[in-house]
């Protein structure tokens, strides 16, 4: 299972965990995916794995109920 985006492709990013002795040990930022079921430009609805900026700007669309 990927951890990116399907709408802007953002993944998981590299860092450091800081102690409060200054070490520095890798890790990973995991980008905020959800689950939403997004309607695409040709009306067909899918199920698509989009981070939380995605869907706070407008990027998803919404399937309307009928």
């Amino acid at each position: 299972m990927s951890r990116v985006c399907d709408i802007c492709g953002k993944g998981p990013q590299v860092g450091n965990h800081v102690s409060h002795a200054n070490n520095k040990t890798k890790r990973r930022f995991m980008p905020n995916l959800q689950a939403v079921r997004a309607q695409l430009k040709s009306g067909e609805v899918k199920r698509m794995k989009v981070c939380t900026q995605c869907i706070r700007s407008g990027s998803v669309t919404k399937p309307t109920v009928n």
